[in-house]
């Protein structure tokens, strides 16, 4: 059975997100909705709606209208097996003693290498984009050059790979954290498929909001693998949260953003140990001094 897309764009989250909000009083409703940055630096954000029968054409077109936003462009998507489609793409990922994989392909990872695995049909962080996989190099050279973390924390988690990643080479207590609750409940599967139930806390929040968050600062390491204006934008949380030689590895950040991102850390105590460029994607990695 077909679905259908329904998809616009608009300027500013808060209109972005208001547009979502309307979105659910539309009939048929949609299954899901998604709001997203669009990740051109020019303040445009991607609304998404997913619908099992056809949208209400002339109710997208009303509400695009009334909250200022492009056309909704209305796709169907062909009826596929989307889980076989991903298995065949997503082969393991190396990025130094990491290798990051699905189950399907357990069987063949190197028995020298750390396996992080991550259910196949699940796309966001599975080490495939170039954000994530400069995470984890940068977090191998990190340790290398002999960083022990204790008190970790990772913020937009994802599937959780980061974090658990730090939980199968320290001993430290770790948190990781999505603003979205279907994240949220993903990086908690894959903590168990990993064997590290407990020893990674998963909580749905904002930045730094979450109260167990902020209860566990100062951190001596904190992954965010966002986007470049939100992590701008947390810079003196992340201050506020770390100490005296605590390290961030921030991505997300687009090859022509990092100096910029760069620049507001420095403002906040932060020096750059390392940038590592994958495509068109940059990791930076800063201490606080």
């Amino acid at each position: 059975m077909p679905t259908f897309t329904a998809t616009t764009a608009l300027q500013g989250q808060e209109a972005a997100q208001a547009l979502a909000d309307s979105l659910e009083t539309l009939m048929p409703e949609p299954t899901g909705i998604g709001v997203a940055e669009v990740q051109d630096g020019s303040g445009q954000w991607e609304v998404s709606g997913y619908f099992i029968d056809s949208p209400d054409i002339a109710g997208l077109d009303l509400l695009a209208v009334m909250k200022g936003a492009k056309a909704f462009v209305v796709l169907e998507i062909e009826d596929r097996d989307w889980v076989a489609e991903v298995r065949r793409e997503l082969t393991p990922v190396h990025a130094g003693r990491f290798v990051v994989f699905g189950g399907h392909d357990a069987a063949s990872i190197p028995t020298n290498k750390i396996g992080l695995e991550i259910e196949a049909a699940m796309a966001f962080g599975t080490g495939h984009h170039g954000t994530t996989q400069g995470c984890l190099m940068s977090f191998d050279k990190l340790l290398t050059s002999g960083v022990t973390p204790k008190n970790i924390a990772d913020i937009g988690s994802g599937t959780g790979v980061l974090a658990m990643a730090a939980a199968k080479v320290t001993s430290g207590s770790i948190i990781a954290s999505d603003i979205d609750p279907i994240a949220t409940a993903t990086a908690l599967d894959n903590v168990a498929a990993n064997g590290l139930r407990g020893r990674v806390r998963c909580v749905t929040s904002v930045g730094f909001r979450h109260e167990t968050l902020r209860e566990r600062a100062p951190y001596d390491l904190i992954f965010a693998n966002i986007l470049a204006g939100p992590l701008k934008r947390l810079a003196p949380d992340m201050a506020k949260h770390t100490g005296t030689g605590s390290v961030l590895i921030l991505s997300g950040i687009l090859n022509r953003q990092a100096l910029g991102v760069e620049a507001v850390y420095k403002g906040w105590g932060f020096i750059r140990l390392d940038l590592r460029v994958i495509g068109e994607w940059s990791t930076l990695t800063l201490q606080r001094g």
